[in-house]
């Protein structure tokens, strides 16, 4: 798949391809990503690509023109491929999740717009732009780091990137929060006392300890996010012994 991104920052993503687990994915081809500056694409002496906004106002705004020329020039770099999304991300937009992450990592990749200062000339959206995409209810400096955490997400669900499955127990891959996990030394010494793991991951009883995992997403989901367990209950996703648990539960 190809992620064409349209940047003032291009600089941002090389460390993040070369770097972590996710490098695989981009190493192999499995995610072949352009970065293109939108600077190349201004047509005056100052390689402008902004403007003071009408109606005033405090900030400026991205101007179309340089934006249509850089998205011109992604379409015939592709030429008859086939079409993909256009995400512009803006804090109006559709709240990103796993869900959409899960889309994108079995589509042919996307265009990613990354917009700067108070926003993009809504010209530009309203003509090109399919989707809008947000990384929450806060606002970012940029759509930089939205983009970088959409590649993430849809990286790590390549092929050869993780090890093979183990994704399927993420939060949100099944609908829950991911429990508590824990590693060695058996007895962590604290400021507190020392610290045991649960005796049940020691056990060696595979059906227990799986037991175990799922009650503790369970809870940990039913204490901090118990809308999920709303949408996972509507999905079928609990089973009688999952609803079980949560109603002897004190949240």
């Amino acid at each position: 798949m190809r992620f064409d991104v349209l940047t003032l920052f291009p600089e941002l993503f090389a460390p993040f391809m070369s770097l972590g687990v996710t490098r695989r994915a981009f190493a192999d081809g499995a995610i072949d990503v352009h970065l293109w500056p939108l600077r190349d694409f201004a047509e005056d002496a100052y390689r402008r690509v902004d403007d003071r906004p009408y109606g005033g106002g405090p900030g400026m705004v991205m101007l179309a023109e340089p934006l249509m020329r850089a998205l011109e020039a992604v379409n015939a770099e592709r030429g008859a491929s086939p079409a993909v999304p256009i995400v512009h991300f803006t804090p109006t937009g559709k709240r990103l999740n796993q869900d959409m992450v899960s889309e994108f990592s079995r589509g042919p990749g996307a265009i990613l717009i990354c917009g700067r200062y108070e926003g993009v000339d809504q010209r530009f959206i309203d003509t090109f732009v399919t989707h809008e995409v947000s990384l929450g209810d806060f606002v970012l400096s940029g759509g930089e780091l939205p983009a970088l955490a959409l590649l993430d997400g849809v990286a790590r669900l390549q092929v050869g990137v993780l090890t093979p499955g183990s994704h399927l127990d993420d939060s949100f891959s099944a609908g829950l929060l991911e429990g508590p996990c824990y590693s060695r030394p058996e007895r962590l010494a604290l400021p507190s006392g020392d610290a045991a793991v649960p005796e049940v991951l020691l056990s060696g009883h595979h059906a227990r300890i799986e037991r175990w995992r799922r009650e503790r997403a369970l809870e940990l989901t039913a204490r901090r996010r118990p809308e999920l367990l709303t949408c996972a209950r509507a999905q079928g996703r609990l089973t009688k012994s999952d609803e079980e648990f949560l109603s002897k539960l004190d949240v």
